[in-house]
C-alpha cells in the first residue's frame, strides 16, 4: 500500500462536487413530535442485538493544553494574566469533579497545575492525577453528591447512558470501546471497580469489550518533497491513520443496531433524558427505513414492475437525497446497488458558531447525488462558491450516529467495500523538530462511510456536550447545579 499513499501525497485528494448544503429545506429531516413518538415505539419494540460503539483512544493532552501553557509561564517566573484560561481553571478548581480538598491543600498555583496534568507530589503525598498523559475517558467529569459524593469518569457516563437505551432483550448492555494499548489496563481497572454498582443500579448486565486500532493501518510520513521521512536510525516513520482506521474495528461488531458516539460527548445525568429520547428516536427511524429497504430488495428479487421501480426511486430521493437518472433498462440494477448498502442515521445540531464542515449534498461520479458529512479540507477554499456553500450551511455533525451493518439476507456487510479512498486528509506535522507531511485515512464518519445510505436528522443542542478543553466542564451541562 505504500506506493498508493506516496501517490496520494503527490497528487493530493480531489475536492468533492458539492451540490448544496443539507438544510431542513432539503437534506435534513426535522421530526414532528408524533414522528418522534412513533420512532421511539419502533425502537422499544425492537428485539435485535444493539451495541454502543465508543471511540475512546483520544488523549487528554489537548484538553489540558492551556494548563500546560500556564505551568510553563509560572515555571519561568511569570504570572498568569486575569484572562488566562489557566487562571480561570485555578480560580474554579473546587467545581471540578477531580478536586479533593486534602490533595490540593497548600499547593501553589504552579504545584496545583502540575498536580493535575503531571505527577507532581501534593502536600499529603499524592502522586498527581497525570491527566495530561491519560485518555479523556479516564478523566473524572461529573460529581453526584446525592449518591454519596459519587464522581464519574467519561467512561462511566457511557456505561450509565448505555443502560438507558442500549439494553437488549437479554438484559445485557453491549458496549465496545476502542482504546490505545497503553491505556487499556486503566479502562479495565475502572470497569472492574464500578461495574457491579451500575449493574445493581440499572438492573442490567454489562458486556463490555475493547479493541485497539490496527497498526497495519498506520501510514508512512513523507518529507516536503514527498520522499519517505526517515527517522534517525534510517527506518521510515509511520503514523496512525486517524479515526478512519476504526472502520476495521466497527466492521468486527456483530449487531443489528450500532450506536456510535465519541467518548467526550457525555452530559451530567440531570440532562440525560433528552439524549436518551433522541437516541431511541433516530434508532427507531433507522429500523423503519431499514425494513422498507429490505422489502424493496425482496421486490427486486421477485422482479418489480415499472410502477414499483418508480416507487423505489422516489423513496431513495425522499429519504436519502439519492437522485438516480439512468435508462429504464438499467434502473432495476441501479436501484439495487443504492439500496443494498449499510445505513446510518446521523443527528445534526444547528450551527450556532462559525460555519464549517458538516452535512452536504454531493454529486457522485456516477451522476447520482448523496448525503455526506464533509470537513473543510474536502472543499476548495479558493473557489468563491465554497464560501457561499458554507454560508448556507445551517447544521454541523456532533458524531451522533446509529448504524445498520447487516444486509437484507441477514449477512454482515464488508464495510471496507463502502469506503471512498479518495477522501483522506493531508496535514503538516513535525517529528523531533523536523517538518513532515502526514496522511490520514478517510474519516470514520466522512469518507469511510461515504457509500452508506445516509439520513440526517435534526437533534437538539442539549444532546451535544463535548469536552474539548477542561474549562468545558464548567458549563452547566457538566455541573451538578
Amino acid at each position: 500500500f505504500m506506493d498508493r499513499f506516496i501517490e496520494n501525497f503527490k497528487k493530493g485528494f480531489p475536492f468533492l462536487d458539492v451540490v448544496a448544503p443539507a438544510t431542513p429545506q432539503q437534506g435534513i429531516t426535522v421530526m414532528t413530535p408524533a414522528q418522534i413518538d412513533e420512532a421511539i415505539k419502533a425502537y422499544d419494540a425492537f428485539n435485535g442485538k444493539t451495541v454502543k460503539f465508543v471511540p475512546a483512544s483520544g488523549a487528554a493532552s489537548r484538553m489540558f493544553k492551556d494548563l500546560f501553557e500556564g505551568r510553563d509561564i509560572l515555571a519561568s517566573g511569570g504570572t498568569l494574566a486575569e484572562g488566562h484560561k489557566a487562571r480561570k481553571f485555578i480560580d474554579n478548581i473546587r467545581k471540578f469533579a477531580f478536586f479533593r480538598e486534602a490533595d490540593f491543600a497548600g499547593l501553589s498555583d504552579l504545584e496545583l497545575l502540575n498536580y493535575v496534568i503531571a505527577t507532581g507530589i501534593s502536600a499529603c503525598g499524592g502522586e498527581g492525577l497525570d491527566y495530561g498523559n491519560r485518555p479523556k475517558g479516564q478523566v473524572l467529569f461529573h460529581t453526584y453528591t446525592g449518591n454519596g459524593s459519587e464522581v464519574r469518569t467519561a467512561f462511566e457516563e457511557h456505561l450509565v447512558e448505555g443502560a438507558q437505551y442500549a439494553k437488549g432483550a437479554d438484559g445485557c448492555v453491549h458496549i465496545h470501546f476502542t482504546v490505545t494499548p497503553s491505556h487499556r489496563e486503566g479502562f479495565e481497572k475502572i470497569l472492574k471497580e464500578n461495574i457491579g454498582k451500575y449493574e445493581a443500579r440499572y438492573g442490567c448486565r454489562y458486556c463490555v469489550s475493547f479493541s485497539v486500532q490496527d497498526p497495519a493501518t498506520d501510514i508512512i510520513a513523507v518529507n516536503e518533497d514527498n520522499t519517505p521521512f526517515l527517522k534517525a536510525d534510517g527506518t521510515p516513520l509511520y503514523r496512525p491513520g486517524g479515526h478512519g482506521a476504526l472502520i476495521k474495528n466497527l466492521d468486527a461488531i456483530e449487531a443489528d443496531v450500532i450506536f456510535l458516539k465519541n467518548i467526550d460527548n457525555v452530559v451530567h445525568q440531570r440532562f440525560l433524558d433528552e439524549t436518551i429520547r433522541w437516541k431511541k428516536a433516530i434508532a427507531g427511524k433507522m429500523i423503519v427505513l431499514r425494513d422498507r429497504i429490505y422489502g424493496y430488495l425482496r421486490d427486486l428479487d421477485a422482479g418489480a414492475d415499472a410502477a414499483k421501480l418508480e416507487e423505489i426511486r422516489a423513496f431513495l430521493a425522499a429519504e436519502f437525497c439519492i437522485d438516480i437518472d439512468v435508462p429504464t433498462d438499467r434502473l432495476a440494477d441501479a436501484l439495487r446497488e443504492k439500496l443494498d448498502r449499510p445505513i446510518r442515521i446521523c443527528g445534526m445540531v444547528r450551527n450556532e458558531g462559525e460555519p464549517g464542515g458538516g452535512p452536504f449534498i454531493i454529486r457522485e461520479k456516477d451522476g447520482s447525488t448523496s448525503l455526506q458529512i464533509l470537513e473543510g479540507a474536502q472543499l476548495d477554499a479558493a473557489s468563491p462558491r465554497t464560501a457561499q456553500l458554507l454560508a448556507g450551511s445551517t447544521h454541523f455533525n456532533p458524531v451522533d450516529v446509529v448504524c445498520s451493518t447487516r444486509d437484507y439476507r441477514g449477512h454482515k456487510f464488508d464495510l471496507e467495500k463502502f469506503v471512498d479512498p479518495e477522501t483522506g486528509f493531508i496535514s503538516s506535522k513535525s517529528y523531533e523538530g523536523r517538518a513532515l507531511k502526514a496522511q490520514e485515512l478517510p474519516g470514520l464518519w466522512n469518507g469511510s462511510m461515504s457509500r452508506w445510505n445516509t439520513v440526517f436528522v435534526e437533534v437538539p443542542l442539549i444532546t451535544f456536550n463535548p469536552v474539548k478543553t477542561v474549562l468545558d466542564l464548567l458549563r452547566k451541562e457538566h455541573q451538578e447545579d
